[in-house]
């Protein structure tokens, strides 16, 4: 009885714990010992520069000045590396450094404490991308941002004056470097930290090193100094009056801003801005080339020059005419430098605020700042820089990071798809999640605040963030609703990533820079009712009379020889094709070319019109074999030099373009897929990354266990009605692998019905049916929360990630994709291939004309500078994916992650394309679907079932084309 009685004791104990509102057992942050604000206590240490300047708060600045000659190194590793004498300038001796390798250098430091850390280097040639270095102290990298140090190239316009096609329009000036010894502090080339990194040094001996990551420069030396910090106004203005500088009298000085003289990334070429009469110069019919900068000039660090020469020595005051409504909210902030220094601390962070249209930003506003210039040349600098904004992004990125690593804890024990009847008791299974939800909370509504405060008013950059703070301040109050809510947390914390993707992003465009005595008034902006009414009506009125489908110099009836090509992808592409041809190709040949930006599912019903072009760019796999069956594609093996252009490519690149001997197209892009991980995650539950297809059934177990997923390709959806099915690449992958095929007979029957591709097929449907993986999904967006923290992916999304997701930079990486292990224990890889390619018509009027554009457009040079472009015109998420083996080999890869894809590139292989071959794909998918989806048929016979629909359509096929059974 007496047990009996404790019992009822205990139970109604706990029924009254768990009826009482949840608020009142919810974990209250400050009985925790948390105050306010104090969110980094529950934060695990990152190993950032934050962490780092934590753990020597108290270090001290000593005022010093170390000098270490780069030519003075204790060793070296790797090749590429040499001493230069007296190079391009400067006396003694250099380095230069490879693309790969390290270098050591020995220093004796006399005096503990920070240190900031300049390096004089010169960007000799390489891939036209940024250079990136790794700085290690005594063997070991200090913080997580020191493994991507930036050494910017610089970048200018190749010719001063700006050239027009025969419309009249201007044409977008070409970008080429312009190098020069340059010294640059190390700092974040994220911008998550405004200020350059301050080293820790104990006194004595240590041992500096650079790792080469990616491109080679030239080093003169190295430095170990501290910065000063610029004075007040106020004071430089008093010094200068000390100095006896006077004012300049009766000067006003006009720098167009499309006239700059160098800049940190060819992205920031001049450009046409249509959208406004305040530009000069200005047409409302021509394109003319009147600004800078725009939203490509957005990203934390990058830099535009002007030189301005000034007849008198004196005092000045300066003014840009630009443009900022591209964000609302959080204003664009930059750093002004005159002739290489910041002259007084407000110059440190410009504010430029959201407003529609030019408007004229006077430095200093209403009482103009004056800025002391030399007789002659002057550089002015404006330096994109977060400013203000920067730790408050700083904590939105640590607040994502950590939200992310709770969503992961609770998805491991509820699963994406939460049980709503089920009490999963999240806040008792997980340590400290209700006090970092508290935390959070407060961290992004103190973050919410300060932004408020520095915009001057509410806006949009605000709005996720409070959102964000209830919903967590709304789960601390009811942990019970935890799971039900979690797909909203998920979105949120989604739309948190998106907000600082773009919160680091801060354009502006600037029309004109001016400089003028202060007895001088600038100019107005132009800008005004009338003026734009005008406008509009006068563009309305020739938007009836300009084709805008025509891109570049248009060929006319005197011209000799033209062709007609179509592209189908975007303006900017198409404009940088056009730019190329018309400065290459026709001056080279004498062939003109009227290139058309059009959609390319038209080029069907254009042949059948005959309306359609001469050369087709960016077409699918699929279609060039069925035009050559159709004898709508000319075979380009009856070319001569036909061999000699297809040693251009690997053979996988050529197999869906070759059909009985005759091939049909030409490949511009080939892609395949990758291995992606998260590094952390995988740590996190103890598993590496597997090598075969055993040790990924070894690690679903494991992720299974946590409610972790395993991405593979998903299901493939068309975009437009009649779209080919590829065949799905993981059922090709292991197919291959197990050395299958997809067609015997040299094409005359589907493989699929074999032993191989029957056991292949059942392997590929079990990771569905048994292993439960998922067939649609967003992979980045789940990659990037670490739900999906490993998968198979084509190896373009790596481009994707580098821009998409910032903060998990140095969290993953990509391999080559498992494979199969031979009884010689070696593992096969192979892995089917996808791409685009280029076709010529049959109907082509000058075929020779049209095969020397197609030999043009993929050959090593053109290939290689027109990825470059792209990669300059939009950052690294466009990067050029070519078939063209030596052209790939020219892009900007950090050499580790080029050397994987090479490794994985070995392995690829085409898959075929044979009459009905477009059967395969969808069939192969209905064949999924009826076991893996509708659980309708077992795996056997549901792939014998589809095998012969595919077997009676390419009989029936060839049949159609007269080729032999």
């Amino acid at each position: 009885m007496a047990l009996t009685a404790i019992g009822i004791v205990v139970a109604v104990g706990l029924i009254l714990y768990w009826t009482r509102p949840s608020a009142q057992r919810s974990v209250n942050a400050e009985d925790q010992g948390l105050a306010k604000g104090s969110w980094m206590s529950l934060q695990q240490g990152r190993g950032d520069y934050a962490d780092y300047t934590a753990q020597h708060a108290s270090g001290v600045f000593p005022k010093r000045e170390l000098i270490v000659e780069a030519s003075d190194y204790a060793k070296i590793e790797g090749d590429g590396f040499e001493k230069l004498d007296q190079f391009e300038g400067t006396s003694g001796s250099s380095l230069i450094t490879g693309e790969k390798g390290r270098v050591d250098w020995n220093v004796e430091v006399p005096e503990t404490g920070y240190y900031n850390i300049a390096v004089q280097y010169y960007p000799v040639q390489g891939k036209s991308s940024s250079i990136e270095r790794m700085l290690l102290i005594d063997g070991d990298v200090p913080f997580e941002e020191a493994n991507y140090l930036q050494f910017d190239r610089i970048w200018a316009n190749e010719l001063q004056q700006v050239k027009r096609d025969n419309r009249g329009n201007d044409l977008r000036p070409q970008q080429s470097e312009k190098p020069e010894w340059r010294e640059t502090l190390l700092e974040d080339s994220d911008g998550y930290y405004a200020e350059p990194f301050r080293f820790y040094f104990t006194a004595g001996s240590h041992t500096l090193s650079l790792v080469s990551q990616r491109e080679p420069m030239v080093i003169r030396q190295l430095k170990l100094f501290n910065v000063q910090s610029p004075a007040p106004y106020a004071e430089s203005l008093k010094r200068y009056e000390q100095e006896g500088v006077q004012a300049s009298k009766n000067q006003l000085i006009t720098i167009q801003g499309e006239d700059a003289t160098a800049k940190s990334s060819p992205t920031l070429y001049p450009q046409a801005d249509r959208s406004s009469s305040a530009v000069t110069p200005y047409s409302p019919k021509l394109i003319r080339v009147n600004t800078i900068g725009g939203n490509n000039w957005r990203m934390p660090g990058q830099w535009i020059e002007w030189e301005v020469d000034v007849p008198e020595a004196g005092m000045y005051q300066i003014a840009f005419k630009a443009r900022q409504d591209f964000v609302r909210g959080i204003y664009s902030t930059r750093r002004l430098l005159i002739n290489g220094e910041v002259p007084f601390l407000e110059a440190e962070q410009v504010p430029f605020r959201f407003k529609s249209g030019y408007r004229l930003e006077v430095m200093g506003g209403k009482e103009p700042f004056q800025f002391k210039l030399q007789k002659g040349k002057n550089v002015i600098r404006l330096e994109n820089t977060l400013g203000d904004f920067a730790p408050l992004i700083r904590e939105v990125r640590d607040s994502l990071y950590n939200l992310n690593a709770m969503y992961r804890k609770i998805v491991m024990i509820t699963g994406t798809s939460p049980d709503a009847y089920r009490d999963y008791r999240v806040d008792r299974q997980i340590p400290n999640l209700l006090q970092t939800f508290q935390a959070e909370s407060d961290r992004l509504k103190a973050v919410s605040k300060q932004l408020r405060n520095l915009s001057g008013g509410s806006g949009d950059s605000e709005a996720l963030l409070k959102t964000m703070s209830v919903q967590l301040e709304e789960l601390v109050k009811d942990p019970d609703t935890i799971p039900r809510r979690l797909t909203s947390f998920k979105v949120n914390t989604g739309g948190l990533g998106t907000w600082l993707q773009k919160a680091l992003e801060m354009p502006l465009q600037i029309d004109a820079v001016y400089v003028a005595s202060p007895n001088r008034k600038f100019p107005g902006s132009g800008s005004g009712l009338f003026a734009g009414l005008k406008h509009e009506i006068t563009t309305f009125a020739y938007s009836f009379i300009i084709d805008y489908n025509q891109i570049g110099n248009v060929a006319t009836e005197v011209d000799q020889r033209s062709i007609t090509v179509w592209i189908g992808s975007g303006r900017d592409q198409a404009n940088t094709l056009k730019a190329m041809i018309d400065e290459t190709f026709t001056p080279q040949t004498g062939i003109n070319v009227n290139l058309k930006l059009v959609q390319m599912h038209t080029l069907l019903p254009a042949t059948l019109a005959g309306q359609g072009p001469d050369v087709a760019m960016q077409i699918g796999n699929d279609l060039p074999v069925n035009y050559g069956m159709r004898h709508a594609a000319a075979d380009l093996t009856a070319f001569p030099d036909f061999r000699e252009v297809a040693a251009r490519f690997r053979e996988s690149a050529l197999v869906p373009y070759t059909f009985e001997k005759g091939v049909y197209a030409l490949p511009e892009t080939q892609t395949f897929n990758m291995l992606f991980y998260r590094k952390d995650v995988l740590k996190e539950l103890g598993l590496q990354v597997p090598e075969t297809w055993d040790d990924v059934y070894r690690m679903l177990a494991v992720l299974n266990k946590n409610h972790l997923q395993f991405g593979l390709p998903p299901m493939f959806t068309p975009q437009y009605p009649g779209q080919n099915i590829p065949p799905n690449p993981i059922y090709a992958t292991l197919l291959m692998q197990n050395g299958g095929q997809f067609y015997r007979n040299g094409g005359k029957q589907s493989d699929l019905d074999s032993k191989v591709g029957i056991d292949t097929f059942k392997s590929w449907t079990e990771f569905y049916t048994d292993y439960k993986l998922e067939r649609e999904f967003d992979f980045a967006n789940r990659f990037r929360t670490g739900e999906m923290p490993i998968g198979i992916s084509d190896y373009s999304l790596y481009n994707q990630l580098s821009v998409f997701a910032p903060e998990i930079r140095g969290m993953w990486g990509f391999v080559p994709i498992p494979g199969k292990v031979q009884p010689d224990g070696t593992i096969r890889r192979e892995t089917p291939s996808a791409g685009s390619g280029t076709l010529m018509l049959q109907s082509a009027r000058d075929k020779e004309a049209a095969w020397e554009f197609m030999k043009w457009w993929t050959g090593d040079e053109t290939q290689t500078t027109f990825g470059r472009e792209m990669e300059a015109l939009m950052g690294a998420a466009a990067r050029y994916p070519t078939a063209n083996i030596k052209a790939l080999d020219s892009l900007p890869w950090p050499v580790d992650d080029y050397e994987s894809l090479k490794s994985q590139f070995d392995w690829v292989r085409g898959i075929p394309e044979v009459p009905g071959g477009y059967f395969t794909g969808r069939h192969l998918q209905n064949a999924f679907y009826k076991v893996a989806v509708n659980a309708k048929s077992e795996a056997r016979e549901a792939i014998t079932e589809y095998a012969q629909y595919i077997q009676d359509e390419i009989r029936a096929k060839r049949k159609e084309f007269g080729l032999p059974d």
